[in-house]
Parts: structure tokens; sequence; C-alpha cells
């Protein structure tokens, strides 16, 4: 799970709703800064059981570039409604038809970024229809499905949810981790702690099931991807348990893709290494500016 170091948007962002034609999404909405030249807006998918907070620490660092940064909540994640148990309006169709809706409601083209979870749902709007996109960047976000390790690990959430409420399997899930996780967590403050407890309470636990199948069962579409003409990013920490490093060094290899390796980094380098990873984004966009 990821930890943002703060669900409180940054200095200059604003917490909103976008409207769309496939109904309101949560957003964390960031402006160039004042001062900067505008060099365009990015739209930020955050990952499994994660949220548009994930993006906190970007906002920041890339205003100060040019860049204009909307971090949106999925369907039916964290404070953006969604059916509690139909499992298919979660489907990934659905999920990357509101990408599409969401980048039509930006009314601009956009640097399309995906984290996780979050990037298979932004390769498969870009595989609807790349034309509201920029460029698409892949962060810690593989070629097919999860590890091995990562499946069992969703498959017990998703059979605890069979079984469980949601405050009961949050609940379950504190008392199985790591006693490093707890103190890091007990470090962090009493509220950041209710601030990832009310974001897992925020989630739909339908919406939960299908993206945890979709992870599971996800297949190789990365030839598909290298077919369609947009400037390609593939970055990740130096270490993940999620999609083996080396795994991703192909897919970018496969792709033609820019690869960043951000050292010191895990599953989210927007949460741990910030700075480098928004420098690196940056770069990125501003070569894939129209000349």
């Amino acid at each position: 799970m990821s930890r943002p170091p703060s669900f409180v948007p940054p200095a200059g962002a604003r917490a909103g709703r976008l409207r769309t034609a496939r109904g309101e999404f949560a957003v964390v909405d960031a402006p160039a800064a004042a001062g900067a030249e505008p060099r365009g807006t990015a739209l930020l998918l955050p990952g499994f059981t994660g949220s548009k907070e994930d993006f906190n620490p970007l906002h920041g660092p890339l205003a100060a570039r040019g860049y204009r940064t909307v971090a949106v909540d999925g369907r039916g994640q964290f404070e953006t409604d969604g059916p509690v148990d139909d499992t298919a309006a979660y489907a990934q169709e659905e999920l990357a038809r509101d990408v599409l809706a969401q980048a039509e409601a930006l009314g601009t083209p956009v640097h399309l970024l995906g984290h996780s979870l979050g990037g298979q749902i932004a390769r498969a709007a870009v595989l609807l229809d790349h034309s509201p996109f920029r460029s698409l960047t892949l962060v810690s976000s593989g070629p097919a499905q999860i590890s091995v390790s990562q499946q069992q690990r969703v498959k017990l959430l998703r059979d605890a949810l069979a079984v469980m409420t949601m405050a009961e399997v949050w609940d379950t899930i504190q008392a199985m981790e790591p006693p490093e996780e707890t103190d890091a967590g007990l470090d962090a403050g009493l509220d950041d702690r209710e601030d990832l407890r009310r974001r897992w309470l925020g989630n739909r636990p339908a919406q939960l099931l299908a993206t945890g199948r979709q992870l599971c069962t996800e297949p190789d579409r990365v030839a598909e991807l290298a077919a369609v003409a947009l400037p390609f990013h593939v970055l990740s920490g130096a270490r993940d348990d999620t999609w083996p490093v080396p795994l991703l060094d192909d897919m970018a290899v496969r792709l033609g893709a820019r690869r960043t390796v951000v050292e010191g980094a895990e599953h989210s380098p927007n949460c741990d290494r910030p700075l480098a990873t928004a420098r690196a984004l940056a770069d990125f966009w501003d070569d894939a500016l129209p000349r």
C-alpha cells in the first residue's frame, strides 16, 4: 500500500471535482507556478489501493517546471463514487473510457501517467484512442500480470473481501503488517494512519475485486502499444517486487521508450524520491513537446 507523506494538497494545489461526460472524479489540481512558462498538462492515475494523494510530492516541483498536474481518483477509488457491488462497472475498458473522458474534460492534449495498476489502465486508454495524449509514462507498471508473490497477496485480499467488511479487512491488514512498517506508520503520526484508514474505507469493494483480478490476469499488450505513435517513458525505482526491474527494462526496449531508474526508490518512486522522479518526468515531457 502506498503511503503518501501527506493527504493535504501541497501549496498552490486544490482538491476538487473534475466534471466529465462519464461523471465527476475527485482530483488534486495544481497549476503551473506563477512566473513559470506554461509547458503543458499532465493527468496522473494512481495504483491499486492508492489514490490521487500519492502524487502530492510531485505537484510542486512539476509546477516549477511549468506543468499543470491533475491527479485523479478513479471510479470507486477513495473520494470518487462508484457502484459498491457491480464488478462489471470496473472492467478495464470502462476505466479506460473514464480516462478518455477526463482528458476531454481538461480540454487540452495531456501527458498521461499511470502508476502500477494506473499504468495498465492508461495503456488501455491509449490503445482505445491515443489522440488526446502527448505522451505516456508508465511508472512501476509492467507488461502483463503482476509477480506470483503479489498475485498471492491479491488473492488473500479478494478472499477476505468475500467474508469481511472493509473495516474488518483493514484491521486484519494492520495486524499482519511487518513490525517495521507498523513502526513507520506510527512515526508518521496518528493523523496519517487515520488518513490511510479513511482512504481504504473509501474504496468500493467491487472496484478492488475487479481491478485485483485485472492485475492477476493482464495479458502482454506491449506489441500493440509499440505500434502507437506516441513518445513512451518507463520509470521505476531500483527495486520492485510487483514487476521485477529487468522485466521493466525489457519492456522499455520493446517500446522504444525512454527508461528511467530512480535510485533509492522502490515501487512508488513518486513518494520515495519525488524530486528525482519529478525531474525525470519534466525532462521527458519537455522533449515530447511539439517542435
